[in-house]
């Protein structure tokens, strides 16, 4: 039988996808990082090359490696080794520090840690140490290696759970998202369908590899057998040679993309800012309707967006053979398998490519419900298409730039402000961020003004991730509160501030 994108799909590991699509075509490339190419072959080879190394290491099939590494060919490498050898991985976002990856390597009882050494200024094996880490090792440039020959035989099954990833949604501790390979296989599968890619296609990673879109994105490769560039470090214009220079004809990641993309094709009307590219995609954040009438009227591409989650890699997506309304309005239809229901307004799921559950059962048990569907905490609603439009949400969460933060977490560290009284953190739409970080304020009596300097400054202090710090500080005399429990009333404050970039917001490049 000849093996076609629906067929490999059906693998039952992502080893075996690898093996399949390297007897196809082994000579391809599937990453292009600058001036180095992997092809299909070379990522079998090296990778088993890597197993063995991780093997005599004492890593075995079901040993908990966690990674902290930046988007590079390295780390497809390791990654794709310890889904060789069946260990269970647990990949942490590079800009995560102290708190998130303390949590992360406790719940998961990590057995092993990969860092990059000194990265973008950052010390992550100093920091590894400071947290009693267990087996660290460095693999930025340099590779566990050894001789296949002592390997033990591949997993036979795909449906163990060998994937922990990590999530703040709405608490202000992360929780540990568990995927098998057949998850991640069925959303990646989801996407390359409906995208309606080809092999002479050429993709791109401008996001962090570590992201539940690293798999994702790379199972479409697998499946179509073309390549995608890489990007360690993405900030435009600089990324834009890379995008030429290897022919790139689709590109995106979230909302914040697509605005990068068309700040820099307004530099230069007219004149296309990559010349082979044909199609924006992505997910992770809101698109207003007005960013994808503007990428389709500037640009000259087509821009289709989904909806994915740590929990569900990909849920819907849009065609790019669907109407001007639909591909401006909604997130796309959901793939063969993927099962959504409507509760009380609440998006629910079930299929193949949802997650097995959490770390913690009792976040399990309270996320599915009697029959199997996740509870997204997602509103919104099916039209008769079939496609899916998002209305809001039920759970706190902001997604700045794709990433989702935990507004408690930020509210748990100002409530121990001196100046601050009481504060509520929400989300603010946002054209290049998907939604910025806003804090709102209630000044504590005879406190000192709190400027939006002063109170980054301490927060950061306190250990709060770069990525997730409020860009407007909004300080007020009293929040807006109900009547019975005397609720913060969160929906009051987003219609007061939605729309206005205050005189002391500020934008930080991160």
């Amino acid at each position: 039988m000849t093996e076609t994108p629906h067929t490999l799909s059906s693998s039952r590991t992502l080893w075996e996808l690898v093996e399949r699509r390297a007897r196809l075509t082994p000579e391809r490339p599937v990453l292009l990082q600058d001036d180095r190419t992997l092809t299909f072959g070379d990522l079998r080879t090296r990778a088993e090359r890597v197993a063995a190394g991780l093997y005599d290491m004492g890593v075995r099939p079901g040993t908990v490696v966690a990674w902290q590494l930046p988007t590079r060919i390295e780390t497809a490498l390791l990654s794709f080794a310890l889904a060789r050898l069946g260990a269970v991985q647990t990949p942490v976002i590079p800009f995560y520090r102290d708190r998130e990856v303390g949590f992360a390597l406790r719940e998961s009882k990590a057995e092993f840690f990969a860092v990059p050494g000194a990265w973008r200024g950052f010390d992550h094996t100093e920091m590894a140490r400071r947290l009693g880490a267990k087996g660290i090792f460095e693999a930025y440039d340099d590779l566990p290696d050894g001789d296949p020959a002592v390997l033990p035989p591949p997993p036979a099954e795909g449906t163990s759970v060998r994937w922990i990833y990590w999530t703040s949604g709405t608490t202000s501790d992360p929780k540990g998202v568990l995927h098998t390979d057949r998850s991640l296989i069925a959303g990646g599968s989801c996407l390359a369908h409906a995208l309606r890619l080809t092999a002479d296609d050429v993709g791109s990673m401008a996001f962090p590899y570590a992201h539940i879109a690293g798999p994702d994105y790379t199972v479409m490769l697998l499946l179509y057998g073309f390549p995608a560039v890489m990007f360690e470090q993405f900030a435009l214009p600089d990324a834009l040679e890379g995008y030429r220079r290897h022919g790139v004809t689709v590109a995106g990641g979230s909302t914040a993309f697509y605005s990068m993309f068309l700040a820099e094709q307004r530099k230069q009307p007219g004149r296309k800012v990559i010349p082979t590219l044909r199609l924006l995609a992505g997910g992770g954040a809101p698109k207003p309707p007005e960013v994808y009438h503007a990428v389709v009227r500037e640009m000259g591409v087509q821009l289709t967006h989904g909806y994915g989650m740590t929990e569900v890699p990909m849920i819907t997506m849009g065609a790019p053979d669907d109407t001007v309304e639909n591909l401006a309005t909604t997130e796309g239809r959901p793939p063969e398998g993927m099962e959504i229901r409507v509760v009380d307004g609440e998006v629910r799921l079930r299929g193949e490519a949802v997650c097995q559950g959490y770390l913690d059962p009792a976040q399990t048990a309270e996320a599915f419900d009697e029959e199997g569907f996740l509870r997204t905490g997602d509103l919104g609603f099916v039209k008769d298409s079939g496609h899916l439009v998002l209305t809001g949400r039920l759970k706190d969460v902001i997604i700045r730039k794709g990433e989702n933060i935990s507004a408690k977490e930020i509210e748990d560290l100002l409530a121990a402000h001196p100046a601050v009284g009481d504060v509520a953190v929400i989300g603010l739409p946002d054209a290049e961020r998907g939604e910025r970080v806003c804090a709102v304020v209630e000044r504590a009596s005879g406190a000192e003004e709190l400027t939006l300097a002063a109170m980054t400054s301490y927060l950061r202090a306190e250990g709060l991730s770069v990525h997730k710090l409020p860009e407007q500080l909004e300080v007020v005399d009293a929040l807006p509160r109900n009547e019975t429990l005397r609720k913060v009333l969160k929906y009051k404050l987003r219609e007061r501030y939605s729309g206005t970039a205050a005189a002391n917001s500020a934008t930080q490049a991160r």
